[in-house]
């Protein structure tokens, strides 16, 4: 085995050391990775859902520093216009168009995809990083439970709306998931939350070990079509949303966690390495493919895969994106 493979996997064995910075700067000198061609990305469009604040902020500064069009997404307005003038004014040009939208809302997502096939010719690079924690269960105008509406029906409703565009890109998506996501498991006769006692931590845990499984059919899916769909996981970064989802957890660990540049790294690197990205339906940490699962009790099978695919048709009230063949 390559020694470098070796002390990698052992970083991956402790979590701790590997998922905070110290795995990360390890890592980055084993292999020493290079940073991006400057201008790697001209004349390309990326979109970005959550881009205000955290790491989709530090990913849409990155994704325009190497030259993208960048489309951003979010609920606000008006933070959207500060961060698009921001990005004008370091940038020397504005190339980087708002889309207002909810992404727990349905009709939100769908007015915002046709905006976005609207106005893009192409689009080369989605990433799905928008999310919340909501402190109690509460369901959304679609009558679905807000943090399953928000992490998974949203975005999936998003890429099925807006693979036109990444076919005719051959183009690349990236959802940002979470270590918590290796705590849990899927319950597929409960995935709102419905019998179960809420707890907004782990139903945004479980969410995303959900977004994790479909990654997997979406990559089944859409082989051959030339469509690249991975889930990135950006280690323990320094971010509001950790501060205020887990204050003891952020306080006990904030001299060893990632910084918002950190934990972006492996996306920049997958926008702009197209081989790198292939064949698709993996989950990277730190530039390399990463288990599925820790767990052996969380593990999905092909079938319940399947069935967790149509679940979440059915609740986006759209027809398959993807059919099976």
């Amino acid at each position: 085995m390559d020694p470098r493979s070796l002390i990698d996997d052992l970083l991956e064995i402790t979590v701790v050391a590997s998922f905070t910075a110290p795995g990360f700067r390890v890592r980055r000198r084993l292999y020493a990775w290079e940073a991006p061609a400057p201008d790697a990305l001209r004349d390309r469009t990326a979109l970005v859902t959550g881009p205000t604040s955290g790491l989709g902020r530090v990913i849409a500064e990155g994704l325009a520093s190497l030259g993208a069009r960048v489309v951003l997404v979010g609920r606000s307005e008006e933070r959207l216009a500060r961060i698009r003038d921001e990005l004008a004014e370091r940038h020397g040009q504005d190339r980087f168009p708002l889309v207002v939208a909810d992404m727990s809302s349905l009709a939100s997502v769908r007015a915002a995809a046709d905006r976005v096939l609207a106005t893009e010719p192409a689009l080369d690079v989605v990433v799905d990083n928008a999310g919340a924690i909501f402190p109690e269960r509460r369901e959304t105008e679609d009558g679905i439970e807000a943090t399953l509406a928000t992490l998974v029906v949203g975005p999936f409703l998003l890429v099925g709306r807006l693979l036109p565009l990444l076919r005719r890109s051959r183009g690349l998506v990236v959802s940002i998931t979470s270590g918590g996501m290796y705590t849990q498991g899927v319950r597929l006769d409960d995935l709102e939350w419905g019998a179960e006692p809420f707890d907004g931590t782990r139903a945004y845990a479980r969410a995303k070990r959900v977004q994790v499984a479909l990654v997997r059919e979406w990559a089944r899916r859409l082989r051959g079509s030339g469509v690249t769909v991975n889930a990135m996981h950006p280690g323990w970064a320094d971010t509001p949303g950790l501060a205020d989802a887990l204050p003891a957890f952020h306080r006990v660990m904030a001299p060893i966690l990632r910084t918002p540049e950190q934990g972006a790294d492996t996306v920049l690197w997958l926008a702009t390495d197209p081989a790198e990205a292939r064949p698709g339906g993996r989950v990277y940490l730190d530039r390399r493919p990463r288990p599925f699962d820790r767990v052996p009790s969380t593990r999905l099978s092909s079938a319940h895969r399947r069935a967790l695919w149509d679940a979440i048709v059915a609740r986006s009230g759209e027809p398959d994106p993807a059919p099976a063949v």
